[in-house]
């Protein structure tokens, strides 16, 4: 059996996922998100179709995927503390190089490449957050989702600095380059905040790489066919859910929304994010099936088809709220899954393959949602597309069970 891990802060665990969860704020919050944001400007600017500014985020997604599949062998060879840090070290440098090219091409190999950096970032980041609620059990829920939440102090900051950085911009030729700039600077002081608990936890995580070492030959085999539901869910999550992350700035600037109201929307989106980890704290820790995916995506799926519905300000308001209040709380779901289903020798392996199907669903996602905003209907019609794919992952999740007894 693997020995129980010593704290990795004296009786600060929430500090250190606090401090964690800057991770998911670099990796979601800033490189995937933010793109959201200067997506309007961009395109105005360089000419782009809403195919091609689909595909953005769908070089990003499949960054994430190549970077998910590499991600276990890393984190077995230097460990998944140097994963994290080396990860966020390597977005806020792709981050800030997209504000150097113009070119499409140039423009879609940088978030590529900030994809996979990503992916270290936010599998490594999910793994040691995975621990931390092994040393906690009675908070593992709430640990779990304040990993995750940090997320939203990533899309806070962006919506908040974004902004600001384009009106500061006003004038210069592609002055969005500037937010691109902001974002990287952005992502390097969380890196640093980042070193502290990294350094802290390799001494940890090295004695439970020794003792799962041991036991992995021996654990269990993956339940793949047993987990079928959960990721085919998660799979369709990941399809449903980017559309809305991609384009809502979009489609609230076609509806004629001002540029302080959208700012607004954003960034309370991402504190509603942060506040998810209290929100769904207790089902985490209760549900050890696919309920809590399956009422989460049906809930996102609500979140989204809202503003293909209506223009109404408080309403589509309310779709931000409650998007930003569930959609990372989806992810922290699975790791919540893995974590009660999986011996710990199996954590790694479970939570890369959860990663790896929500990467191939982001792939899917902008794109499609892209070329069917090009046509008749618009991105509303698209955002439709986005909460069916949520609805269905919502059924298949609902058949899921839990693995042990």
């Amino acid at each position: 059996m693997t020995p129980p891990v010593a704290p990795p802060g004296p009786r600060h665990p929430l500090l250190m996922a606090l401090a964690l969860s800057l991770g998911a704020a670099v990796s979601l919050g800033v490189t995937r998100f933010a793109y959201g944001l200067l997506l309007p400007v961009m395109r105005d600017d360089l000419g782009w179709s809403y195919t091609l500014a689909g595909a953005m985020n769908t070089a990003n997604a499949l960054g994430y995927l190549l970077g998910a599949l590499a991600t276990p062998a890393l984190m077995r060879r230097l460990g998944a503390a140097r994963v994290l840090l080396g990860g966020a070290v390597a977005a806020s440098a792709f981050m800030a190089a997209s504000g150097f090219f113009t070119d499409a091409a140039m423009l879609l190999l940088q978030r590529l490449l900030a994809g996979v950096a990503s992916a270290f970032v936010f599998v490594a980041g999910g793994l040691l957050a995975a621990r931390l609620g092994a040393q906690a059990p009675e908070r593992a829920g709430l640990l779990l989702g304040l990993y995750y939440g940090g997320t939203g102090w990533g899309i806070a900051a962006s919506a908040l600095g974004v902004p600001a950085l384009l009106g500061a911009a006003r004038g210069v030729p592609h002055g969005w380059a500037w937010a691109w700039w902001g974002l990287a600077l952005l992502c390097l002081a969380a890196t640093a905040v980042l070193a502290w608990p990294a350094e802290l936890l390799r001494k940890e995580e090295r004695m439970v790489q020794d003792a799962s070492g041991l036991e992995v030959d021996s654990a269990p085999r993956m339940p793949w066919r047993a987990m079928a539901p959960a990721l085919a869910g998660y799979t369709l999550f990941g399809v449903g859910y980017i559309g809305y992350m991609t384009f809502v700035i979009a489609l609230l600037s076609e509806q004629g929304v001002g540029a302080p109201a959208i700012t607004g929307f954003y960034a309370l989106l991402g504190l509603a994010v942060v506040a998810s980890a209290r929100i769904w704290a207790r089902l985490l820790d209760r549900a050890r099936g696919g309920g809590a995916l399956a009422l989460l995506n049906a809930l996102l799926g609500v979140a989204t088809i809202v503003p293909a519905l209506t223009g109404a300000w408080p309403v589509v308001l309310a779709s931000g709220l409650l998007f930003g209040a569930v959609f990372l709380s989806v992810v922290a779901s699975t790791t919540a899954f893995v974590r009660h289903n999986l011996p710990p020798a199996r954590w790694a392996t479970g939570i890369s393959a959860f990663t790896i199907l929500f990467a191939f669903g982001q792939i899917v996602g902008p794109t499609v949602v892209g070329r069917i905003a090009d046509g008749p209907g618009g991105l509303a019609r698209g955002l439709l597309y986005s909460a069916a794919a949520l609805w269905l992952g919502a059924l298949l999740a609902w058949r899921q069970k839990p693995l042990v007894s």
